[in-house]
């Protein structure tokens, strides 16, 4: 068995099939439960932009191993312009990306549910790592930067030193609800109802 993707609406016009995806965005939930890709920051930024027009209060459930670092910071650039509320939550695994995401919510609006996890890390290296000597040398410089930018993002977020934050993510570091509530990646541990 598996749930459906699509309820029935009943209205004064009868009853209708909507898909659950469309209806929640409707209302004002937004989730974020599959890799983060540039296709997907883009959909999340026109979605942003719809309910900022309607001058929605929104909330962001995330499910997410992470993904694209620029295409992450294209969504955490939507958050943090939002005029209007967001609750986020951590419904499951909010790991890299997803974990910044998470950390960058307004603060006493980031919520865990207290079986959810997050993982914090440094940016990987995607599609291999080859060319000249000088071009090895420019993309490492490059994640170096990319590591800086994201850490000093968290360091904001936490309210942790940099310094902090560079131990934590040096690697893979898996945190339970009430330790990510602990290192500020989370306001509290909090059922969505």
């Amino acid at each position: 068995m598996s749930i459906s993707e699509r309820i029935l609406i009943e209205n004064a016009n009868g009853i209708t099939e909507t898909e659950l995806k469309s209806l929640s965005a409707a209302e004002g939930t937004i989730a974020i439960s599959e890799p983060i890709t540039s296709e997907m920051s883009v959909r999340f930024a026109m979605m942003l932009k719809h309910l900022a027009r309607e001058e929605k209060d929104i909330t962001i459930l995330i499910d997410s191993p992470g993904g694209e670092v620029n295409a992450g910071l294209v969504m955490y650039d939507m958050i943090q312009a939002y005029p209007f509320n967001i609750d986020m939550y951590c419904i499951g695994f909010a790991a890299s990306m997803a974990a910044l995401l998470l950390a960058g919510g307004r603060k006493g609006h980031r919520f865990i549910l207290p079986h959810a996890h997050v993982m914090i890390h440094e940016p990987l290296i995607a599609n291999g790592f080859g060319g000249s000597a000088t071009t090895i040398e420019r993309k490492a410089q490059s994640i170096l930067e990319t590591k800086a930018a994201l850490n000093s993002i968290l360091a904001r977020h936490t309210g942790k030193t940099q310094e902090e934050i560079d131990m934590a993510t040096l690697f893979d570091n898996f945190m339970t609800a009430d330790e990510s509530v602990e290192f500020g990646i989370c306001d509290a541990v909090k059922s969505i109802y």
